[in-house]
């Protein structure tokens, strides 16, 4: 990593329970490629105020985590496509002061559901309802997945968001079982109350073909474990949070980096 110099680029990542994964992904990159720059993670206490900070410091990205991936989007200029459909944000990027955001969860999901090739014919639960939820269930819909039923105890967030794909909510899971479960909660993860928790029962897991966790850091949730252990293919959220820095790393720099190098980066993320 270069010396901090006025001339350095800097980019940030928002989040309630920040973790070392984004900063050290993109900042090996920027190593790897000489690239004058550097990325730091913050847990904002006024977020309004982080926003202003991006747009008058002149700071050129910033990545959005749970739980403010709805909020920003009454603080930016410019809703992109990929998220103002879903209405819900994890990237912006900061062009003279405009600030225009992305959402690259659902690129990475729509990835990850191909290169595993999860049949579109299977039947799908998907326990969550907030911006990520919203993504993975836009890529499901868009992939050609049609059995899907929205998990979530909020019913003012839930139903309209499976309404909105034509698919079912749920405000429990009530014994129900699926081919593709998927985790789109912050249970299981590090540092959160429901740390050590299942985000699906035992016998939810054993009925699955796959399973899927969104959940990063671990990157062997309890869920992910459960399900190894069941013998059950599994998609990480590891996996996601490779895919989705790497579509803001582009979108930030303009430059996109050799799957060798990505390949390099996530495994020096890893094995913090």
């Amino acid at each position: 990593m270069p010396i901090l110099n006025k001339d350095m680029t800097l980019c940030i990542s928002l989040s309630a329970r920040p973790s070392n994964n984004g900063t050290r992904f993109h900042n090996y990159l920027y190593d790897q490629l000489g690239l004058n720059w550097i990325y730091k993670a913050f847990a904002p206490t006024d977020l309004a105020q982080a926003i202003a900070g991006v747009r008058g410091l002149g700071i050129r990205g910033c990545a959005v985590s749970m739980p403010y991936k709805e909020d920003v989007i009454a603080l930016v200029d410019e809703m992109d496509p990929s998220a103002k459909a879903i209405d819900s944000v994890n990237t912006i990027v900061n062009t003279d002061g405009h600030l225009k955001a992305y959402n690259t969860d659902y690129t990475a999901i729509e990835k990850l559901l191909r290169s595993h090739a999860v049949p579109v014919g299977y039947s799908v639960l998907v326990q969550g309802a907030g911006g990520m939820a919203k993504a993975t269930v836009a890529a499901l819909r868009d992939a050609g997945f049609t059995d899907v039923t929205v998990i979530a105890r909020n019913e003012d967030a839930g139903r309209p968001l499976a309404d909105l794909y034509g698919f079912r909510w749920r405000a429990a899971l009530d014994g129900g079982t699926a081919d593709l479960i998927i985790n789109v909660t912050p249970i299981g993860m590090q540092g959160g109350p429901d740390a050590d928790s299942l985000s699906f029962p035992e016998g939810t897991i054993a009925a699955a073909k796959v399973v899927f966790d969104v959940v990063a850091l671990p990157a062997e949730t309890p869920l992910i474990k459960a399900a190894r252990a069941a013998g059950k293919p599994v998609i990480t959220g590891a996996e996601v949070a490779t895919i989705q820095a790497l579509e803001q790393f582009v979108l930030y720099t303009g430059v996109r980096p050799a799957d060798e190098q990505v390949r390099a980066a996530e495994e020096f993320t890893r094995a913090q």
